[in-house]
């Protein structure tokens, strides 16, 4: 839980430099602290994992996928919300993550408000 002095931690996860500096970029406009990792296992890795509020994370990465990451969070219990981001249009995967408990799935590209929107929806609950 964060106070209401400290911005709360959106974590990115993809495998997309530029897309990680983007969305950090976007983020702290909106007065939010963002972590970068290049993978799910970076990010399963961290020591910062504790303080993420907000997970944002690519759909398809090299090693283990957004989707895997999300069933290893639920099974170990943890109770980050996701949102989804991919370049890919698939109706299954948008079904299978939806049904797992994601917040959204956004198709690149997509609109930086309504992103913030999803993640500000997220931080409130």
């Amino acid at each position: 839980m964060t106070s209401d002095h400290s911005p709360q931690v959106v974590a990115i996860v993809d495998d997309d430099q530029s897309i990680q500096r983007a969305l950090k970029d976007l983020m702290e406009s909106a007065e939010l602290l963002a972590r970068c990792y290049g993978s799910a296992e970076e990010f399963l890795e961290s020591q910062h994992r504790s303080e993420i509020a907000c997970l944002v994370a690519d759909v398809r990465m090299p090693g283990m996928s957004g989707l895997e990451l999300q069933a290893r969070l639920k099974l170990e219990g943890a109770r980050i919300p996701m949102i989804f981001i991919t370049a890919h249009s698939d109706a299954k995967l948008k079904t299978e993550a939806m049904n797992a408990g994601a917040v959204d799935f956004l198709f690149k590209p997509f609109d930086d408000e309504v992103l913030l929107d999803k993640v500000r929806t997220a931080l409130e609950d």
